[in-house]
């Protein structure tokens, strides 16, 4: 069964081969291909979840959670490939923004009796030496500077908030969402991502605010370029994934994996360095899924 996606322009069938693309400056970009028998009895586009917005209570700063039908995913880990199988789940439709970021970091959820008695059951971030956002832009933009293990509480902090089961995309889901409803990975060349994805050729040297590039094939934003963002890799350990608008276009795609480099907290002057914020990572943030 295939069912209608978000930001898909349309269908073209040849062949039994169904074919999709999503309308962009310039034209039709080809997004995927995929034969039915392909995924025997598989119901790859069966979407048995539903879309919905996330208001934090107490609060006006709300978000759109999307939903990804489960399938395989083939990972390319170094010098192998290994194939996992990802159950349906939810991903933020753009990364985290600063927006509602600031309510964890900063506790604008607590009252100020509550803050001097650190009446919080999940620890939150110690103040930044410096403006964390680079002076790129806040309001809209993608949180940066943001630790994997920061990221990791920030969802605990969401999960305790909403009542729902919040966490990172391990590095399976995040392929899975990237891939836009795709069958497979495939890469875009720099005139194909300029329609999605900022990086080095047309960011300006900068985050650029989320969802102002078109979605991708299942209706997330800035899965590619923009930010880095944090993800729990196949073996466990912290990796991000995407590329980011300081990456040149070739090197931005849904293959793109990267670990923390020590140049990401190179100017943090305190030793050990912060567990909460990389000096340096202006290029590093994250997005949220919720498991069902």
């Amino acid at each position: 069964m295939y069912t209608k996606r978000t930001g898909i322009a349309g269908f073209l069938k040849i062949n039994d081969m169904l074919l999709w693309a999503v309308l962009v400056t310039g034209g039709l970009i080809l997004l995927g291909a995929d034969t039915p028998a392909d995924h025997g009895d598989r119901t790859v586009y069966e979407d048995t979840l539903s879309a919905f917005t996330e208001t934090l209570p107490d609060h006006l700063v709300s978000f759109d959670m999307v939903p990804v039908s489960g399938q395989a995913v083939t990972l390319q880990l170094g010098e192998t490939t290994e194939t996992v199988d990802v159950a349906a789940f939810w991903i933020s439709s753009t990364e985290v923004t600063w927006d509602l970021y600031d309510i964890f970091a900063y506790q604008l959820d607590l009252e100020e009796s509550e803050r001097l008695k650190n009446a919080d059951a999940v620890t939150r971030p110690s103040r930044p030496y410096q403006s964390p956002d680079y002076g790129y832009g806040h309001q809209g933009y993608a949180a940066i500077c943001v630790t994997y293990h920061a990221a990791e509480k920030f969802t605990e902090w969401l999960s305790e908030k909403t009542g729902k089961t919040y966490r990172l995309a391990t590095d399976a889901e995040w392929q899975l969402a990237a891939q836009g409803g795709a069958s497979e990975a495939m890469s875009m060349n720099e005139d194909e991502l300029d329609g999605y994805a900022w990086v080095r050729e047309n960011a300006e040297d900068q985050t650029q605010a989320v969802a102002s590039k078109a979605p991708n094939g299942a209706g997330i934003y800035d899965m590619l370029g923009n930010v880095r963002e944090w993800v729990t890799g196949h073996d466990g350990k912290p990796v991000t994934r995407g590329g980011s608008f300081k990456d040149a276009a070739e090197k931005v795609s849904v293959f793109a994996r990267a670990k923390q480099h020590w140049k990401w907290n190179e100017t943090d002057p305190q030793i050990p360095k912060s567990k909460w914020w990389l000096s340096d990572g202006y290029h590093v943030g994250f997005r949220i899924v919720r498991q069902p």
